[in-house]
């Protein structure tokens, strides 16, 4: 059997399941119990220092600029 026909057959049956089973294991671990404390903190980080709306600060910065 030729070299490309053995990597071929081997993506498409052990390599995708291989992948596949990464896949789940992510998604689990994600969603586990007990996770949620570890991501609040990431999930807040494009609000932080957020005191005033978007559009208003861009208004602000065209005056400065």
């Amino acid at each position: 059997m030729e070299t490309y026909s053995l990597l071929r057959e081997f993506a498409d049956s052990w390599m995708l399941l291989l992948l596949f089973a990464f896949f789940v294991g992510v998604v689990v671990w994600v969603f586990r119990p007990g996770s949620t404390k570890a991501y609040d903190d990431p999930a807040g980080i494009p609000f932080r220092h957020d005191d005033k709306p978007a559009a208003a600060r861009r208004e602000a910065g065209a005056k400065e600029a």
